[in-house]
């Protein structure tokens, strides 16, 4: 585990899987950066309970986007996965 001063970051190795998978995803123009920096925020979590906002917020993003028909239904699938995936990461790492 880094020492705390270091913070993981989507495009650290550890998350580099991660990261392409968000690259990969198809996302209406404008949407990709928004998706990144969320992704980011949840690899960048200090603690349980900012990793617990970052996660609700991509959770949100993604909903608001689906439930405006502005990515269909696999992207979203796409993105939860991504994003619950970090999450799963980022947590395993704030644990040991």
């Amino acid at each position: 585990m880094p020492p705390p001063a270091v913070v993981a970051r989507a495009t650290d190795s550890t998350f580099k899987g991660i990261a392409m998978s968000i690259d990969q995803i198809s996302l209406p123009k404008g949407v990709g950066p928004h998706a990144a920096k969320l992704l980011d925020a949840i690899t960048g979590a200090a603690t349980h309970e900012e990793l617990n906002r970052a996660g609700g917020k991509a959770e949100g993003f993604v909903l608001g986007l689906e439930s405006t028909k502005a990515i269909k239904s696999q992207i979203a699938e796409s993105l939860y996965v991504a994003y619950d995936d970090a999450a799963s990461n980022r947590s395993s790492e704030l644990k040991g």
